[in-house]
């Protein structure tokens, strides 16, 4: 096989392909979905075409390669001292988040979250038959905050699980070890199941912050704590379905393992020899990526604010997914807005708990970014021309 080489300014062609993002609405220029326009690393390409030499594709469960890449990874990227046993695969964080709920409540519990948020956080709660409270993050002079006095005032002897998104999504907050450190008290006292979802946590684009992981938490929190984590947002290879688990407890890890029962799927081994080869070989790729996408991102605030001011952004520390206050156009909904205005289709901020919000993807050829808000600009000078 010939040496494949990182290209992020080549624009993949994925009409055709079954790609949701390109095909579930294509009369539109897509930025919504939150997979990246990339192609995945040479060394996750390269082994997976070792393995489909093979030619063999039975059943397959998490293979010693993997275990030991992912722990390598946990390491020295998270300064964990995780081991095998701490560890559950999974064929996606999804139903992780989903099983969490399902071990630690029961209908009439409740499950604590902090809105605006990926919107399946909305719902997991129901799996259980539990009830949701939404403390909503607040804004100061500064950044996004968690609302401590509200989240006192909010939480009750029902409530049984907190889930986190960190760093968060849509917000591309990344959170400090204070507020880690001061979350995991919360839930201590209020004796709450802390479930992390870490899934972005590769994906930190400035410098000056790191991710801090609830696996560097004191050893005592760890005995009411589920860290997800997957290759899936760093690597580009979300179709292929493979996260993981890391819970250090016995207790809650045995909760948790029969909570699964017989709903989930055996993991595709393909995505498992994809992970070990991303955690193994990947690290030079994902450099080189965060330096696009930290580009990227500068170029899209930076034309935003100058070209479109009419929306309103703030910092953004982490992902690819920049969220975009669009109040100021009074539009019914933003998102359709632009899919008809503009002919781009961004994610709508209602199901993630803010409306006159849009959540633009800029993961992608910086050609192919600009397009999209070249469109958005123009759509909204014509609307405030109109208006």
């Amino acid at each position: 096989m010939s040496e494949i080489h990182s290209d992020f300014d080549t624009l993949p062609h994925r009409r055709g392909t079954g790609s949701i993002k390109w095909e579930r609405y294509p009369d539109y220029i897509p930025y919504w979905v939150a997979d990246m326009d990339f192609v995945s690393p040479a060394c996750v390409l390269e082994a997976m075409h070792r393995r489909v030499d093979h030619g063999v594709f039975g059943y397959a469960h998490a293979h010693a390669g993997l275990v030991e890449a992912v722990l390598q990874y946990l390491k020295e990227m998270h300064q964990s001292s995780a081991t095998e046993k701490d560890l559950v695969h999974l064929p996606g964080l999804v139903p992780a988040l989903s099983l969490a709920c399902r071990a630690y409540a029961k209908p009439g519990d409740q499950v604590m979250i902090s809105s605006p948020v990926y919107y399946p956080f909305f719902h997991v709660a129901a799996d259980a038959g539990a009830e949701l409270i939404d403390v909503p993050h607040i804004r100061d002079e500064v950044t996004w905050r968690f609302d401590w006095d509200a989240m006192e005032a909010a939480v009750t002897p029902r409530t049984r699980v907190l889930i986190l998104c960190n760093p968060q999504n849509p917000l591309g907050r990344v959170f400090s070890e204070a507020e880690i450190t001061q979350l995991a008290d919360f839930c201590e006292r209020h004796d709450l199941l802390l479930v992390s979802d870490e899934i972005h946590c590769d994906l930190i684009l400035d410098p000056e912050q790191q991710h801090f992981s609830t696996l560097r938490l004191p050893e005592k929190y760890h005995e009411r704590l589920i860290t997800l984590m997957a290759p899936s947002k760093t690597y580009n290879v979300a179709g292929l379905g493979y996260s993981f688990a890391v819970i250090q407890n016995d207790e809650v890890r045995r909760r948790f393992l029969k909570a699964k029962g017989c709903t989930l799927p055996e993991i595709n081994l393909l995505a498992m020899v994809a992970a070990e080869a991303a955690y193994r070989d990947g690290e030079p790729w994902r450099r080189e990526l965060i330096a696009y996408l930290r580009k990227n991102r500068d170029t899209l605030a930076d034309f935003i604010r100058r070209e479109v001011p009419a929306l309103t952004i703030h910092e953004h520390a982490a992902t690819y997914l920049y969220w975009i206050d669009c109040s100021k156009l009074n539009v019914p909904n933003p998102c359709q807005f632009f899919a008809k205005e503009a002919g781009v289709f961004l994610t709508d901020g209602g199901p993630f708990g803010g409306a006159q919000h849009v959540r633009f993807n800029f993961g992608c050829p910086r050609s192919h970014m600009l397009a999209g808000l070249h469109e958005m600009r123009n759509a909204v000078a014509r609307t405030l021309e109109i208006s």
